[in-house]
């Protein structure tokens, strides 16, 4: 039988394995049948995206997805390693779609387009997640939903802006790390605001101008431009 190919999803998850036990390289929920879990995220994604994080408790999971509290703690152990690893699993569909998406594109610039495209999309169809990210995780844990140290999607995202440096494209008077903050930070606040408003009008269909915003404040424009 030939071996599955681990995705961005199973490196992130691959820290919830139970202490004393050895990784073997695949995630734990990769024990679990998969509409368990298809029941579980929906259950995590509608409940604490529509409630304050102290006001949900694992019963409440675990009826809504119809499943015993004993299986929770069995495969997560805490209602914090819960929502990190449900989050790992929503957050790693949009890795792979990124990686997917920058494959075979040179030009710095369209490189940038297409991460931005990819996200907004992404953020339209599923705004919950970022619900969810924004509001059930403090930003001083967003360091534990361990998608943001996957390789492959912090890789990709480093990848555009190392080159575009070097190539004399993107600014290059602070770190890479601070234009992945830009670029997170200006389209985070913008897809937050956007569903706290309830805008109907989607995001995607202002992708030109909002492209125009990310590259003016990343790129090195002339003088005077």
């Amino acid at each position: 039988m030939a071996t599955r190919k681990k995705t961005p999803a199973d490196q992130a998850l691959a820290h919830l394995a139970p202490d004393g036990e050895e990784d073997s390289g695949t995630s734990p929920l990769g024990k679990m049948r998969p509409e368990t879990q298809a029941r579980i995220e929906k259950a995590v994604l509608h409940l604490f995206s529509t409630q304050d994080f102290h006001e949900v408790g694992l019963l409440d999971v675990a009826k809504a997805a119809n499943v015993s509290l004993q299986t929770i703690y069995k495969y997560f152990g805490s209602k914090e390693a819960l929502v990190y690893a449900m989050l790992d699993v929503m957050l790693g569909r949009l890795a792979e779609r990124m990686i997917d998406h920058l494959q075979g594109i040179d030009d710095v610039r369209e490189r940038l387009r297409k991460t931005l495209w990819v996200t907004l999309d992404y953020m339209d169809k599923q705004p919950a997640v970022m619900l969810l990210l924004f509001t059930a995780v403090p930003v001083s844990r967003h360091k534990n939903i361990r998608i943001y140290e996957s390789p492959d999607l912090m890789g990709a995202f480093m990848g555009v802006f190392k080159d575009g440096q070097e190539r004399g494209v993107l600014n290059q008077k602070v770190s890479i790390k601070v234009l992945l903050d830009i670029f997170l930070g200006i389209i985070g606040r913008v897809v937050l605001m956007h569903i706290v408003r309830r805008e109907s009008r989607p995001l995607i269909e202002q992708f030109d101008d909002l492209f125009d915003i990310v590259w003016r404040a990343m790129s090195v424009l002339d003088v005077g431009g």
